[in-house]
Order: C-alpha cells, then structure tokens, then sequence
C-alpha cells in the first residue's frame, strides 16, 4: 500500500552571483509642482491646524500628506529657517513658496500662513477679553496646551529620525550628539542663544563637510 509521505521542504533558492546586481526597491514618484492655489490651501490648512504652532502639521502636510518634500528635504529648510531671524514657519512659507513659483509663491503661502490665523484670533480675542476670567475656560487652555507639548515631541521625534539612517561613517553618530548639544546647552543650561548657534553652526557644518 502506498504511503503518503509530508512534502520534503523546498529547495533553496540559488545563490546569488557575486557580480550580480540586487535590482533597488522602487521609489516612489514624486508629486507634482503645486500650483499658487494650492500653495494657499495648504499653508492655510496648516495654519488653522496648528494649535499650539504648526511644526508638526507642516510636516504632516508636507512630507506625509502632500509629499512635496522629503523628510531629509523638510529638516534642511526648516533648519535654515529656524538659523535666520524672524519666525520659523513665516521664513520657511516664503522659501518654500518662492522655491516653487517665485515671488508669486511665495506671497500665496505666507497669505495662507498669516490671513486665515488672523481672522481668527481677532474674533477669538474678542471673546478671550470678555470670557478669559472663567474657570473653564483656563481648564480648557490648559489641556490644549498639554495636547500641544505633545504634538511638538511627536515632531521633533520624526525630525530626529532621519539622523540614525546614515550608514556611511559616524555621522548616525555626530547628528544626534549635536542635537544632544545644543538642547543641553539651550533647554538646561540656558546658554545664550546667539552664543550657542555661534559656536554649535560651524562645528555641524565642518562636520557635515567632513563626511560628505
């Protein structure tokens, strides 16, 4: 009588060749040039989003959503925008913008950036100078503001992650002992902020230059 036996296990796939090529995974396509409309849109959804500043939805939009930037990309501009005088996100909307459609772009983005959030707190503040005094609502801002805190951790979590994904060299490494540095020296010992991007500026970027 015949006996039915359990399939042997399958044969190992043959090795590859020295010589022979792994073929890369596939990227994905980039989006689109967005147009001045569009440019408005998304810095306006930006603004009316960002409760407690908008770091975090610009990225969500920018990178997640829209994928009009890389991560990489993103923490680049933001980090010159952060280096200039003025506010982050108002620098960071006139590059981007200018970056993509001129000075056109640029004037649609800082529109959307600044005209929405301007409508709105000027009727908030109304309502903030008649009310402000209720306990509720000081309960109320006081969640928001811890909701906020968390947003903002989230960001900066994401924004680090790019700097442990460089294979080549120790600059996995130096990225994030220069973030270490400068939060130690701004967040905890409240070096003056001029003195430490004097001195924390040209060491990232000698290092940068270094292992490029």
């Amino acid at each position: 009588m015949a006996m039915n036996f359990p399939p042997g296990p399958a044969a190992d796939p043959p090795a590859p060749k020295p010589n022979s090529k792994v073929p890369a995974a596939p990227q994905p396509e980039p989006a689109p040039r967005p147009n001045i409309a569009e440019l408005f849109t998304a810095f306006a959804a930006i603004s009316l989003s960002g409760f407690g500043g908008v770091l975090a939805w610009a990225r969500r939009i920018m990178v997640e959503k829209r994928r009009w930037l890389t991560a990489e990309q993103f923490n680049e501009a933001f980090a010159l925008c952060a280096f200039l005088p003025g506010g982050n996100m108002v620098n960071f909307s006139v590059i981007f913008g200018s970056r993509l459609r001129g000075p056109l772009g640029a004037l649609a983005a800082l529109a959307g950036l600044l005209g929405p959030p301007m409508v709105l707190i000027t009727a908030v503040g109304a309502l903030y100078a008649h009310y402000g005094d209720l306990p509720v609502l000081r309960r109320m801002l006081t969640g928001v503001a811890a909701a906020a805190a968390g947003l903002m951790l989230a960001t900066v979590a994401k924004m680090a992650r790019p700097l442990f994904k460089k294979p080549f060299k120790n600059r996995a490494v130096i990225g994030p002992v220069i973030a270490l540095a400068t939060f130690t020296a701004i967040g905890i010992l409240h070096w003056p902020l001029p003195v430490v991007l004097a001195v924390i500026v040209p060491v990232s970027i000698t290092a940068a230059w270094l292992q490029s």
